[in-house]
Parts: C-alpha cells; structure tokens; sequence
C-alpha cells in the first residue's frame, strides 16, 4: 500500500501507483474539478504526476499561490497557441505566470494593436471551449534541440542549449497543433481555464 499524509495529516492509502489526478478524483470530482496542481513532499507538480511511493500529498485549487500559477502559466500557453494560429510566422520566446497573472513575448515585425489583441483573445477564448487535452513530455536532449530547430524557434533553441549540457531530458506541453519547451506544471486541458482578458501590449528586448 502506499500512503499519502493530507495536510490535516489524515492518512490515504492506495494499493498502486495512481497519477494524483485519479487520486483526487477517488477523494472527490468536486475537489478534482477544482484542482489546479498538486504538492508532492512540498514541490509543485500537475495533476498527471504519478504517485509511486509514500509522500505528503497536497491539493491546490485557484485560491491557493500555486493553483493560481498553474492556472495562469496554462493561460500563456493559450495566449502562444492563438498567436502562432493567427500569425504563423511570429516566434515564441518565454510565457511565465506572474503575480497577477501571464504574458508571453513574441517576436514580430510591430507591436499588436488592441483591435489584434481582441482578435487574439478571441481564438483564445475559441482554444478554450475547445477543451484540448494539455499533454506533458519529455525528450533527449539532442532530439529536443533538433524539434526546436525543426520549428524554426530560435529563442527556444537558446533556452534548451542552457539546459542540454546536463544531459537531462527536456519537458516539453503539447495541445493539439501547438508544442512548448516547458517545465510545467499545467491544467489538464485548456478547457479548465474558465476566464482570462487581455490587458495590454509592451515592447521588449530579448533578455534585456
């Protein structure tokens, strides 16, 4: 048997390995419809993370820090998978979850004016009611560096070159037609992102 600590400090057994996606559904679909991540021995991982061995077993929903990362890093990958459908060309730099929300620096020709803007959020909100499954995997370093490549991101080449050297495999989150370089963790599919707006759009320099 394995068993999970809940933060009350109950104890849950489940007699083999289980994603902690289909433990919290045994606990309860209202919680899992809820959950956002999971904390495992107090590091954050999504819902698809397997659970093999005994831990300290934490739920996060979207009042939760965690959850609302999860949530929010989820919303940038929709933010990217809207913007390559409507401009193929454009190339990905990085998408994280900040304080109050996401953003994702794209490289373009010029700026989106807020009438592209509307247009972007509204194939977001079109992603969403997809409800694309959010898949995780992972690669070689070698065959990781030749994806990207093969996807002409430059930015994501660079990001990967960083971590190759420590012959590590390289995580990566695919929804249908759209695949990142991405440590994760993420929603189980876009469809869990219930409301998101865009607010503004900024200028940058690559790592400047």
């Amino acid at each position: 048997m394995i068993k999970l600590t809940l933060p009350d400090n109950s104890v849950r057994e489940i007699e083999a390995a289980q994603s902690a996606a289909e433990i919290i559904k045994g606990i309860g679909m209202g919680l899992y419809k809820a959950a956002c991540c999971v904390k495992i021995n107090g590091e954050v991982k999504d819902l698809r993370t397997v659970i093999d061995s005994d831990c300290q077993f934490e739920v996060c929903t979207f009042d939760s820090i965690d959850g609302k990362k999860t949530f929010w890093h989820t919303g940038s990958h929709i933010l990217a998978q809207a913007v390559k459908r409507l401009y193929p060309s454009a190339k990905l730099a990085i998408g994280p979850a900040i304080e109050n929300g996401f953003y994702y620096d794209f490289d373009l020709e010029k700026p989106f004016t807020s009438e592209e803007l509307e247009k972007i959020e509204a194939e977001m909100k079109k992603i969403v009611k997809e409800d694309i499954p959010v898949e995780q995997f992972e690669l070689a370093p070698e065959e990781a560096l030749k994806l990207l490549n093969d996807m002409e991101e430059p930015y994501k080449v660079e990001l990967c070159e960083e971590h190759a050297g420590k012959g590590e495999p390289i995580s990566f989150y695919k929804q249908d037609d759209f695949t990142d370089l991405c440590a994760g963790p993420h929603l189980m599919s876009t469809g869990a992102v219930k409301a998101f707006k865009l607010l503004s759009c900024t200028g940058a320099y690559w790592r400047g």
